[in-house]
């Protein structure tokens, strides 16, 4: 299960990744279009770029403080050097590096593991303020689709389920 790949839906600036929150921290950083308190910059936040890990971790949008999953439109530039700043989450014990990453296994419809890993970027400190700040372009309340899909999936139908996913592809390795 060692292949790594950061697949995601992109565009030549942008990409999106997945976050979910409690309805306290989504509606506020919703009407805003960007996140706002009681979001904290500079504490650790994770971004996903697969729809389907994101729904695996939060249960669909059913988890307790992950009721909400925002889509969350950044710059390239700004995921890219994330990506290149990042340092394996078990490498950094002892330490509190800004960015970490971690390749979790890609889920399937079912959420069932694949034979593939997945990235999720850890940001913290400067990284975090910068997502913030700088790298966020637009926020998309996507929870009525993880609804829609797990509808879908739990009636059997994954066909539809499946024609209703981001279409997300392998990302360029980020260079410089």
């Amino acid at each position: 299960m060692e292949q790594k790949q950061i697949r995601a839906d992109y565009d030549d600036r942008h990409i999106t990744v997945y976050q979910a929150y409690s309805p306290a921290i989504a509606d506020p950083a919703l009407a805003a279009g960007r996140f706002v308190p009681p979001f904290k910059p500079g504490r650790m936040t994770w971004v996903k770029p697969s729809f389907l890990w994101m729904m695996y971790r939060s249960g669909w949008g059913a988890k307790p403080d992950q009721e909400r999953v925002l889509a969350v439109r950044i710059t390239r530039s700004g995921f890219d050097w994330a990506v290149r700043a990042a340092v394996p989450s078990d490498e950094g014990v002892g330490r509190k590096p800004d960015v970490r990453v971690q390749w979790d296994p890609e889920r399937g419809l079912h959420l069932q593991a694949l034979p593939h890993r997945s990235l999720q970027l850890g940001l913290a400190g400067e990284a975090s303020r910068r997502y913030v700040e700088e790298w966020v372009v637009g926020l998309t309340d996507v929870t009525p689709l993880a609804h829609r899909v797990h509808a879908l999936v739990r009636a059997g139908d994954l066909d539809a389920a499946r024609a209703l996913l981001p279409v997300e592809r392998p990302y360029p390795e980020p260079s410089g």
